[in-house]
């Protein structure tokens, strides 16, 4: 433990320089910028960096990419909060409880919670990073496909949180986003699927897409029939601040989700998104009162928030002490380390000290950054609630429509997002939920991919999956989580209990 610490010192030394501050400054900007703007994302922010940063120290340009990162993982509630409009996956469970509390005048607090939330859990996860990366990569490596289709399994079972008033429309709309997570060439075949010979969906249809039509376009349209008929009343500012009793109450979610946010960052290919998923899951389960989230519970937003940038330096676990990336963004940051000469794994510590702890010592640093850089621009942020809505929601719709075409350069993705715009409006108004149809679009293809491989190493049998413990659990945590909701009614008439 004092190794540990006396090398912390050493970290300390390399990020305190006056340079490694600047750059760790620069790169918090830059991804509080990115994660506020829908579309860039992470992994496309630091890949445009890669050239800036050829030449430059190892460290310096690591502590860069890394503040840059987890500066994304600030920002991207912002929009979720203020407009609905989730820019990322993990995003998207904020938008539940947080444009929730921004209708309700408590944006002011949704945006304070969330600064407060990532700043938690990145410190608590930096120390989980420095403390215990090497025995937790140990248990990650026992994860096989069988084990990583029970993680997704879980994933998905999360919907029973994010059914609202109908669980058989939320299980139809996870069902719609499997399906299209099946759009586009199949890896083990070759063959194109359900393309129509199309051939820009031969990739097909990327997150961005479906989150921006479902979620921003119909959000949009709704808002137009709403003011045709004043029936939508503006949104009101309120404070910019959050009390001591929403403060305590979201705690101990916090907590949870930076445990659950790490520990699933720490699992290659797992991610923030199932993280942010899971997390809001279980606030919603150990609730006295289930019936708030979804209606702006202060819990809704601190959970998922946490848990994703608690992924965010889980993710890095992998990346530094195996040279495995954890995502697509830490898959970037493998070959920038390798571009500068630096080769991640267990050896990193000991050829490149001043890289490991130098980088370990600036996500505490710029944790603290992006913590300062963001709690005076909740009143910012809180003040674009006030420009008229006949003003605002065309924004809406152009940065949505810049934000679609910026990644893609497809003009068959503006036609996509707004056929899922329609969708999403049809589907607001007949109560079907739009979380699960995403939460189906970011896991149906990693899902398919790992009960594929496991497929393959069994042979065809379908009993791997229960054959191996840790996958086992997976698979009947995800049945409880499944028909827990009918089985809490059963016993409530047993016991003859009022229903809500």
């Amino acid at each position: 433990m004092a190794e540990v610490f006396s090398s912390l010192a050493y970290g300390f030394s390399v990020a305190l320089t006056p340079a490694n501050l600047i750059w760790a400054m620069v790169g918090s900007v830059i991804g509080t910028l990115i994660g506020v703007l829908p579309g860039i994302g992470p992994v496309s922010g630091i890949a445009i960096l890669i050239p800036v940063i050829y030449g430059m120290n190892p460290a310096s340009a690591m502590i860069m990419l890394t503040a840059m990162y987890y500066g994304t993982m600030y920002g991207g509630s912002t929009t979720s909060i203020l407009v609905n409009v989730p820019g990322e996956a993990s995003s998207v469970v904020t938008t539940l409880d947080g444009y929730q509390m921004a209708r309700q005048g408590r944006a002011g607090a949704a945006l304070a919670i969330a600064a407060i939330g990532s700043f938690v859990s990145g410190t608590l996860s930096i120390l989980g990073l420095m403390l215990f990366a090497v025995p937790l990569t140990t248990l990650a490596l026992k994860f096989g496909p069988a084990e990583y289709f029970g993680l997704m399994l879980l994933g998905l079972s999360s919907v029973t949180s994010l059914a609202g008033k109908s669980l058989v429309k939320a299980l139809l709309s996870m069902i719609f986003g499997l399906m299209i997570a099946t759009i586009g060439v199949d890896l083990s075949t070759g063959i194109a699927r359900y393309t129509f010979e199309v051939p820009q969906l031969l990739d097909g249809i990327g997150f961005l897409v479906v989150a921006i039509g479902l979620f921003a376009v119909s959000e949009v349209l709704l808002a137009i029939e709403e003011l045709g008929q004043a029936r939508r009343e503006p949104i009101p500012l309120g404070r910019v601040w959050l009390s001591w009793r929403e403060f305590a109450a979201s705690w101990w979610a916090m907590i949870r989700g930076t445990v659950i946010g790490f520990y699933i960052g720490v699992l290659p290919a797992a991610g923030a998104t199932i993280a942010s998923f899971i997390s809001y899951d279980v606030e919603k389960r150990l609730a006295k009162d289930p019936s708030t989230f979804g209606k702006g519970d202060i819990r809704g937003v601190a959970a998922p928030e946490s848990a994703n940038n608690a992924a965010a330096v889980g993710n890095m676990v992998p990346l530094m002490t195996l040279g495995i990336p954890g995502s697509s963004t830490t898959a970037i940051m493998l070959g920038a380390l390798m571009m500068l000469g630096v080769q991640p794994g267990p050896l990193m510590y000991q050829k490149n000290p001043d890289v490991f702890w130098g980088l370990i010592a600036s996500m505490y640093i710029g944790n603290t950054m992006l913590l300062i850089l963001n709690l005076p621009l909740v009143g910012l942020w809180v003040k674009i609630l006030a420009i008229p809505e006949r003003i605002l929601y065309p924004l809406i719709l152009a940065v949505s429509v810049i934000g679609v075409y910026g990644v893609s350069s497809s003009t068959t993705d503006l036609l996509l997002a707004c056929g899922f715009g329609l969708l999403g409006y049809y589907m607001r108004k007949h109560d079907y939920p739009l979380a699960p149809a995403v939460l189906g679009v970011v896991l149906g293809g990693l899902m398919e991919q790992s009960l594929r491989q496991a497929l393959v190493l069994s042979d065809g049998s379908y009993w791997i999956l229960l054959q191996r413990p840790i996958s086992l659990v997976l698979v009947v945590l995800s049945v409880v989580s499944l028909v827990s909701p009918y089985l809490i009614v059963a016993f409530r008439k047993f016991q003859g209990e009022p229903q809500f």
